[in-house]
């Protein structure tokens, strides 16, 4: 023991009361010692505490570099990661594989002795983008492998670490092979579609020109029908005249002529001439009006633009449409007279077929079917014509949709879908508006815009 420590103990027995003794730490180790041990306690649990976080830490650890290697190994894309002087310090499984070589081979390399000489990006410029703190957004890169060159399409970043500083850089590409590929199925399956919508509007115009011919054959029907029956009047006439003739230039005279003149009807013939004519005028006329109509309807003019009557349209189209597929349809056509407007009057003809042909397909089958069309000013410069028919109506969750191109409610064979969608374009390109509702007292509305003809 130490000077100091005998110096100690011999003042303080000097300092206690004659007769008592001096216990060195008699009541006092215990408590001491079992300090000590609840400290030792406190500890050892504070370790096990610490040891249970440790391990679970290392468990969240474990599992998420599980999951960083299996993306990693997942990706079909070459990804390599580098430090900022080039150096190659983490690589995938795509770029193993790709460049035929290990990842014990690829860390030991710089990234500038993986860029082929005629790579159209350098290392160089892969610094430079770096230093301006700009994104590498497909770049092209030709890298050199054991077997052969690899065009690559290259997308990059800076890599940062934990306190935000810039520690490597991250590249990620795709073979271009693979690229072109993808860009010529997409190109093809473009080819198709476009294809694919050409046959549809094909065959929309083909619906429609098969409409126009049964409307059209319709209504040439009864005036081609009125010359031919009158031809075959004047050829009776004709004969009838030629006999008379004869017998005048015979030598036929007196009694006998008059007998042979009441007999051939020369008298009637001669009344009726006149009348027999005027018929196959009025036909023939009727036959040029339609045909006039029917190249007003083929015109694919977009340019030519004038003023024209809305109401012998709409009855031209009504005629062509609805006569020829329901003669017992009732229309109440109600159009107000000089409603004018301005437009190619062939494509609002066409309009106008698709609108009352839909009318008719909603009919079908319908106890009541009747048609009303009815046309007036509207507000401002625009004529108003509305078309209702007595169907099903528009169901609310496709009142949206009925424009759209390809969407029908037909059933296979029956309709392309194109119908209201071409309409509703050449309505557009017109400068006025198509719209479809319901009417309170069932049926659809098909109201139709165009602008008015400014009058003189």
């Amino acid at each position: 023991m130490s000077k100091q420590s005998n110096s100690a103990r011999s003042d303080l027995e000097t300092a206690l009361p004659e007769g008592e003794l001096l216990l060195p730490f008699a009541g006092q180790t215990d408590e001491a010692w079992i300090a000590v041990i609840k400290k030792m306690d406190e500890t050892y649990a504070e370790l096990v505490t610490q040891q249970v976080e440790l391990e679970q830490k290392n468990a969240e650890l474990e599992e998420a570099q599980t999951f960083i290697a299996g993306l990693m190994s997942s990706m079909t894309d070459v990804l390599i990661a580098c430090d900022l002087s080039g150096r190659i310090e983490q690589v995938n499984l795509a770029a193993e594989r790709a460049f035929q070589r290990p990842l014990s081979d690829l860390v030991r390399l710089h990234l500038r002795d993986l860029l082929a000489a005629e790579s159209p990006t350098s290392f160089e410029d892969i610094r430079a983008t770096i230093e301006r703190r700009e994104r590498i957004s497909d770049r092209e890169f030709i890298f050199s492998t054991l077997i052969d060159q690899l065009p690559v399409s290259v997308n990059g970043a800076v890599r940062f670490d934990s306190r935000g500083r810039a520690v490597g850089i991250v590249l990620v590409g795709r073979p271009i092979g693979e690229l072109r590929k993808a860009y010529s199925d997409l190109a093809a399956a473009h080819e198709r579609l476009k294809q694919t919508q050409q046959q549809l509007v094909h065959a929309e115009k083909m619906a429609s020109l098969g409409r126009l011919v049964a409307g059209v054959a319709h209504e040439l029907n009864n005036p081609i029908s009125f010359v031919y029956g009158n031809a075959h009047t004047l050829k009776r006439y004709s004969g009838r005249l030629t006999s008379y003739l004869d017998a005048v230039h015979g030598g036929v005279s007196g009694p006998a002529l008059a007998k042979l003149q009441t007999e051939l009807k020369i008298d009637t013939t001669l009344a009726n001439m006149e009348g027999t004519l005027d018929g196959m005028l009025e036909g023939a006329e009727r036959v040029r009006d339609i045909v006039a109509d029917l190249r007003r309807f083929s015109s694919d003019r977009r340019e030519a633009r004038e003023a024209f009557e809305l109401a012998p349209l709409v009855r031209s189209a009504l005629e062509w449409v609805a006569r020829g597929q329901m003669p017992a349809i009732e229309t109440r056509f109600d159009i107000a007279e000089n409603l004018t407007v301005v437009g190619n009057s062939g494509h609002i003809h066409q309009v106008l077929m698709n609108l009352v042909q839909n009318a008719l397909d909603a009919m079908e089958g319908r106890p009541v079917r009747r048609l009303e069309i009815t046309g007036r000013s509207g507000e401002g410069e625009t004529v108003t014509l509305a078309i209702r028919d007595t169907g099903p109506g528009i169901a609310p969750d496709i009142a949206s949709r009925i424009f759209d191109p390809f969407f029908t409610t037909k059933p296979v064979g029956k309709g392309t879908g194109l119908g209201l969608s071409i309409s509703y374009r050449i309505v557009q390109e017109h400068g006025g508006k198509l719209d479809a509702t319901n009417h309170p007292d069932g049926g659809a509305v098909m109201t139709l815009t165009l602008p008015a003809a400014q009058r003189d």
